[in-house]
């Protein structure tokens, strides 16, 4: 293999002669080999974003020639586009609050731009990773900035992927809706509902997560670009700083605001819990969910689509599969949105220095929670209800009574139960019927009136 020798303020390195990479990426390769995974690819779309919007504003005011302007903006679109994807080899878990990958996406950068400006890789007097491309920036505003627009971006899908699920159930409320079937409670009979009710309450919930992912970006859309090291703004001018949010909005799509108090989005990271807790009441929306799911299809109300062989052994068998690989990823969204919360509170005086487990967490969990509601949706969109099976545990359940008490109050309702006990009836529908009359039970347990809200 060819090299190029680098040097920086720690002495010299053979760097591969073909990598876009430079020294500072050579050596964080060489301490951090923690997760054995890379950064995330989000997180590298937005950082090149984030110096693209920094260039472009450099090149307005004159700090940057056009020409070098030019070509760090045009090497920043090409790792937007992911073609420059295997110059990013820094463990996600690195020290010093993202600064690996920092320089790394400068280097790549800085690179890039000399191949096509025709100059050699490593000729950093014609473009420098940090002179040009890490011009007025720090590691401790250009990271956590870069962290939030990639944020954003997975919290947008996550809320089209809610919005998907939740129109899923509500098909399935509709096509449900004149089901008769019993509730539970504490895995016991309770009193009768629909299937249709079942399946819109859980439309309900996803509905929230659909409204909380979107509400979610608000937090987020403040940033500290231009505060530079601490917040204050230190070696970047103040046109510089009030110019390179409004290049950075434009350029995402976002409506990002610049921080009033750029000491605190520096310092602070609990935005990113908040974040995270919205997450949360999504994960335990899909787990929940999910949950009863599995225990209907056992149950026999519904049956879910077989998708594969259940048993190396046992011939025929199906499983829940689905359900059980989104319970599984949900648990581990709730295990990635605990250590936001830790390295949140981690973070001393004026930085974070756990931001990149903070972020690789962080879009992990968005990245599960997206993939996993999808695999929901697509699962809950092929449900077929058994409504004799429904029927059949409805009407044999003695639970039935209660929907009777406005008509016989409670004590009358316990002798029925006390005679029906008594008897040799095994049908509690049909023993209703004899002491009630056909029609008032057939009303009583019209699916209309079980879902009605009160009685008439």
């Amino acid at each position: 293999m060819d090299y190029r020798i680098e040097k920086d303020m720690l002495g010299e390195l053979d760097v591969p002669a073909d990598c876009f990479y430079g020294i500072h990426t050579v050596r964080a390769v060489h301490n951090f080999n923690i997760s054995g995974r890379q950064t995330e690819p989000a997180l590298i779309k937005a950082l090149a974003m984030v110096k693209k919007a920094c260039a472009q504003t450099n090149r307005e005011l004159n700090y940057l020639p056009d020409d070098k302007a030019a070509a760090i903006c045009a090497a920043c679109d090409d790792i937007i586009a992911g073609h420059l994807a295997a110059q990013f080899p820094v463990d996600a878990l690195q020290g010093g609050a993202g600064t690996s990958a920092n320089m790394n996406i400068n280097e790549v950068i800085a690179n890039r731009a000399l191949e096509i400006i025709g100059h050699k890789k490593g000729e950093y007097t014609v473009i420098n990773p940090i002179e040009h491309v890490n011009l007025h920036q720090s590691t401790n505003d250009v990271y956590p900035t870069a962290v939030k627009v990639a944020a954003i971006y997975e919290l947008r899908e996550l809320s089209k992927s809610c919005a998907e699920i939740q129109n899923v159930f509500q098909r399935k409320e509709k096509e449900f809706a004149d089901i008769i079937k019993l509730g539970r409670t504490e895995l016991q009979d309770a009193v009768p509902i629909t299937l249709g009710a079942e399946f819109g309450a859980f439309a309900e919930a996803f509905a929230r997560d659909r409204w909380r992912s979107f509400k979610a970006e608000e937090r987020l859309r403040v940033v500290n670009l231009g505060g530079t090291a601490v917040g204050s703004g230190l070696t970047a001018p103040r046109s510089y700083i009030f110019l390179v949010i409004e290049k950075l909005r434009t350029l995402t799509g976002i409506g990002l605001t610049r921080a009033e108090n750029c000491f605190d989005q520096t310092a602070n990271a609990d935005c990113f819990v908040e974040a995270a807790a919205i997450m949360q009441a999504c994960a335990v929306n899909l787990q929940k969910i999910s949950r009863d799911l599995r225990q209907l299809h056992f149950l026999g109300e519904i049956s879910l689509p077989a998708v594969q062989a259940g048993s190396s052994i046992m011939p025929g068998k199906v499983n829940p599969v689905i359900l059980e690989s989104v319970i599984q990823g949900a648990m581990e969204v709730t295990a990635l949105n605990r250590l936001v919360e830790d390295c949140a509170a981690a973070g001393t005086l004026q930085i974070n220095e756990f931001m990149p487990l903070l972020a690789d967490s962080l879009l992990r969990a968005l990245a599960i929670l997206k993939r996993i509601t999808a695999a929901l949706a697509n699962h809950a969109d092929g449900i077929i209800a058994n409504p004799e099976r429904c029927k059949a545990l409805f009407d044999g359940s003695q639970t039935l009574i209660t929907a009777f008490l406005p008509l016989t109050g409670y004590d009358k309702a316990s002798e029925l139960l006390k005679e029906f006990r008594a008897g040799q009836e095994k049908d509690f529908r049909l023993f209703l019927e004899m002491k009630l009359g056909k029609e008032v039970v057939n009303r009583t347990l019209s699916p209309y009136n079980l879902v009605s809200l009160g009685f008439k």
